[in-house]
């Protein structure tokens, strides 16, 4: 019986020392593919504008026109169209050479879902037949309409007729049978070609360590040197 007693005491006491544990795993307020669809709506618009004729000039971007979602994004992103056409940017409307007034005229999402198969039935005596999907398709797309016009600083008369650019992005989910996702979309192909590397992309991984250097400075120029001791002026 003693032989018997000792794993039981053990088996019991095991159980009364085992614990568990739980991880917290929290999420933005926002989703991050909802983010992507409108990023990636927003690039595929400004992709249509031709920055060219900037080249040279210095700009202005008039932002008070532009009211959506991601307003930081967008007006980013045609800075850095602008700054890659050639152009400067200036800060003051009375430095530059052209205006370029910016607006928005729908930036967001949009979601539908539909299935293959057969609806919840209710039967009569409250009877009700569950909803069967053989197929289900969900899409997420995302829209960004963005106007812009081109201003000469001085007489402030348009530069072109200007105009808007409209695109579209896209994630669609598939579930046949309950397995699934089956992906594909607009957002779907960014991922896909942001997590490949091209061939003959440099690879410049980060420092681990954080270092600074000091500006280069020109020797001749007039700088005040700070010393321990007091010279007389002669």
């Amino acid at each position: 019986m003693r032989r018997l007693a000792l794993p039981i005491v053990l088996s019991v006491w095991m159980v009364g020392v085992t614990g568990c544990s739980s991880t917290m795993t929290t999420n933005t307020a926002r989703a991050a593919r909802e983010q992507l669809l409108i990023s990636n709506a927003v690039d595929r618009s400004l992709n249509k504008v031709n920055f060219a004729p900037l080249a040279n000039q210095r700009a202005y971007i008039e932002e008070k026109y532009l009211n959506c979602v991601d307003k930081p994004y967008i007006t980013g992103s045609i800075r850095h169209h602008v700054v890659h056409s050639g152009a400067a940017i200036v800060e003051n409307p009375d430095d530059a050479d052209v205006i370029m007034e910016i607006r928005s005229g729908g930036v967001g999402t949009d979601q539908e879902e539909a299935f293959i198969g057969v609806p919840e039935i209710t039967l009569p005596g409250m009877l009700t037949l569950p909803e069967i999907r053989v197929a289900t398709k969900s899409t997420q797309q995302g829209f960004a309409k963005i106007g812009i016009v081109l201003l000469d600083a001085r007489s402030r008369k348009s530069l072109g007729t200007g105009g808007v650019s409209l695109a579209h992005s896209a994630d669609t989910n598939w579930s046949v049978l309950g397995v699934g996702p089956f992906q594909s979309g607009t957002v779907r192909q960014e991922i896909q070609t942001a997590k490949t590397r091209q061939p003959g992309q440099p690879w410049q991984p980060l420092p681990r360590r954080v270092a600074f250097s000091a500006p280069e400075r020109d020797q001749s120029d007039n700088t005040i040197q700070l010393t321990s001791e007091a010279k007389e002026v002669e």
